[in-house]
C-alpha cells in the first residue's frame, strides 16, 4: 500500500514543502530511501524501525521504499523521522490516513518512541500557514515556537503513540494556544547599565547617536580606557524589537538551532561578539547546506568586533557588502541562499600595536612604519562604512576617584526612542526604512537638505579630510540623527559640524 505524508525542509531561512511517499510491497525485507537524503535521514531507517517496535507497533517485514519529493532537492536533518514513521504506519494500515493530506509532520524520534525537538520549526510553520496547511504536528517542545504563527493549528505530541492517537481520534485534541499580544512588552533589560561609565562624555554621546540612528561605530583608544565597557552597554539603550522584527530574528535563530526558549519570540535585540580568530564563513554564513553566520544572527541588533585590528584583513573585507546592502548571498553549486543582515557594527581597537599612541601618560614605543602597517589592516572602503569614529582617551586620576555615576541607560533609552519615533513618522510610505542609517541616496535631498552655511561647512570638510561621496552621505545621515535627538525638523550647521567630527580617525596612521 502507498501512503503520502507532508513534511518540510529548510533552505536559508525559508522552508519548502516536502512529500514523504512510503510504499510497502512484497519482496525481501529492507528499507530504501530516495530523494537526495543526507546521512541523518539514511540513519533514520534504523531509528524508525527500533522506535516502532519499542512503541508497540508491528514493523512490516516487507520491502519499504521511501521517496522524498521533490527528488532534486537535497534534504537534511532528523526532522523527517516522524513523517517517515507515520508513513510506514499508514502504508501498513496501522493508522488512519484520512488526515495525512491536511497536516505537516516534523520531529526526531528516540528509540523509545519519544519525540525530540528539531531546529527550524518557526520558518516551517510560517511557510505552512502561507500554503494553506491545516495544522502542524511537532514535538511538544517545539509546539510553543510553532504556535507563534497565527492562523495555524499546532499540536504538540510527546511520543509516537500520541501522534497515532491524534490521527485516529482528532476530536480529542485541541491545538496549542499562544497569546502573541503579551509577548513583546514584557522586556527586561539585563545588559549592563550606562551609569557605570565614568566620564567619557564624547563617547557616551556617540553611543546615543549610534543607538538613535542605527549607525556603525568604532572606538579607538589605549588599553583600559573603557572601549569595550561602552560598547557592551549599547544594547541597554536600544529600543525594543517590534513584533515583525522579533519574528524575523526568531526565524534566523530557529534555523541556527539557537532558540534557548522555544516557547516565545526572541525579545531582546541580538548582541553577537565573535572572537578575532573567526573565519570569513563563520561571519557571513556558509557550509555545504548554508547556515546563517554571525552577521545574520545579529540581524536587527549589534555585531561587536572587539580588537578589530586583530581580525584578518580578508575576513573584515567580507563585511563590506552586507554593511551596504543589508543582506548576504551565499552561493553554492546547486543553490543560492539569501540571509538578512541589517545590523549595527560596533568595533573597538587600540591606536597602535603597543596601544599607547597619543596617550598622555605612557609613551608609545611603535615606529611610524609599525603604526602604518597596523592601520593597513583596516581598508579605506571598510572605514568609509563606519559612520562614527570616536577617540576614547584615558581617564584622569580625579575622574576615576571622584567622578560621580553617569546618566542611567533608562534616561538615554527614552531619548533614543523619541528620536526613532520621529524617524519612523518621517519614513511613512517607505516600508523598508526603520532608522536613519538605512536612508538611501535618493532620500538625502528630501530629508537632509542643507542651508548655505551647512553646505559650505561640509564642502570644506570633504576637501580637507579627502572624504568620499559615501562618507559625505553618511555624515548627512548622522547629522539627521543628531537633529532628531535635538527635536529639529531641519538640519542646521551645528548638526553637520558635530557629525563631521566623527570622521577624523579614518585618517589616523
Amino acid at each position: 500500500m502507498l501512503a503520502r505524508v507532508w513534511s518540510a525542509s529548510i533552505i536559508g531561512i525559508d522552508a519548502v514543502k516536502v512529500g514523504v511517499e512510503v510504499d510497502v510491497s512484497g519482496g525481501l525485507p529492507g528499507i530504501v530511501v530516495l530523494g537526495l537524503p543526507d546521512s541523518a535521514i539514511q540513519e533514520s531507517k534504523e531509528r524508525v524501525k527500533a522506535t516502532l517496535k519499542n512503541a508497540g507497533f508491528a514493523f512490516p517485514m516487507r520491502k519499504i521504499v521511501i521517496n522524498l519529493t521533490p527528488a532534486d532537492l537535497r534534504k537534511e536533518g532528523p526532522s523527517f523521522d516522524l513523517p517517515i514513521s507515520v508513513g510506514i504506519l499508514a502504508a501498513s494500515e496501522q493508522v488512519s490516513a484520512d488526515l495525512l493530506g491536511d497536516y505537516l509532520f516534523l520531529g526526531e524520534v528516540s528509540l523509545d518512541g519519544t519525540l525530540r525537538p528539531v531546529a527550524g520549526v518557526l520558518p516551517i510553520a510560517a511557510t505552512a500557514q502561507k500554503m494553506g496547511i491545516a495544522g502542524l504536528i511537532v514535538p511538544v517542545d517545539n509546539a510553543q515556537e510553532a504556535a507563534v504563527v497565527q492562523g495555524l493549528a499546532v499540536y504538540g505530541c510527546k511520543d509516537i503513540c500520541e501522534v497515532v492517537d491524534f490521527l485516529n481520534n482528532p476530536q480529542l485534541y485541541k491545538p496549542v494556544q499562544l497569546d502573541n499580544s503579551g509577548e513583546l512588552p514584557q522586556i527586561s533589560y539585563h545588559s549592563a547599565d550606562l551609569q557605570d561609565v565614568k566620564g567619557q562624555a564624547h563617547a557616551r554621546r556617540a553611543l546615543e547617536i549610534a543607538a538613535a540612528g542605527g549607525h556603525n561605530l568604532i572606538f579607538v583608544g589605549p588599553p583600559g580606557s573603557g572601549k569595550t565597557m561602552l560598547a557592551r552597554r549599547l544594547p541597554g539603550i536600544l529600543p525594543p524589537l517590534e513584533f515583525a522584527e522579533a519574528l524575523e530574528v526568531t526565524r534566523i535563530h530557529s534555523v541556527a538551532g539557537l532558540l534557548k526558549n522555544r516557547g516565545s519570540l526572541v525579545r531582546d535585540r541580538p548582541f553577537r561578539s565573535p572572537h578575532h580568530s573567526a573565519s570569513g564563513p563563520s561571519l557571513v554564513g556558509g557550509g555545504s547546506f548554508p547556515r546563517p553566520g554571525e552577521i545574520s544572527l545579529s540581524h536587527r541588533g549589534i555585531l561587536f568586533l572587539d580588537e578589530l585590528t586583530e581580525f584578518k584583513r580578508d575576513v573584515l573585507e567580507f563585511l563590506r557588502q552586507p554593511l551596504e546592502d543589508g543582506y548576504v548571498t551565499i552561493s553554492r553549486t546547486k543553490q543560492s541562499v539569501i540571509f538578512p543582515a541589517q545590523f549595527t557594527l560596533v568595533a573597538s581597537t587600540n591606536p597602535c600595536p603597543c596601544g599607547f599612541y597619543g596617550d598622555t601618560i605612557q609613551q608609545c614605543t611603535c615606529s611610524p612604519r609599525q603604526r602604518e602597517q597596523y592601520w593597513a589592516k583596516l581598508s579605506g572602503p571598510l572605514m568609509d562604512r563606519i559612520d562614527l569614529q570616536v577617540a576614547v582617551n584615558r581617564l584622569k586620576p580625579e575622574e576615576i576617584t571622584q567622578q560621580p555615576m553617569g546618566e542611567p541607560s533608562l534616561s538615554v533609552r527614552k531619548r533614543v526612542q523619541q528620536a526613532r519615533d520621529r524617524a519612523v513618522t518621517r519614513f511613512q510610505g517607505e516600508a523598508n526604512l526603520r532608522c536613519n542609517a538605512q536612508i538611501q541616496s535618493r532620500h538625502l535631498q528630501k530629508w537632509c537638505k542643507l542651508d548655505d552655511g551647512s553646505r559650505n561647512l561640509l564642502e570644506a570638510a570633504i576637501r580637507k579630510l579627502g572624504l568620499s561621496a559615501r562618507a559625505s552621505d553618511r555624515i548627512l545621515k548622522v547629522a539627521r540623527t543628531i537633529a532628531d535627538l535635538a527635536g529639529d525638523d531641519h538640519l542646521k550647521a551645528n548638526h553637520v559640524a558635530e557629525a563631521i567630527q566623527y570622521r577624523t580617525i579614518d585618517r589616523m596612521q
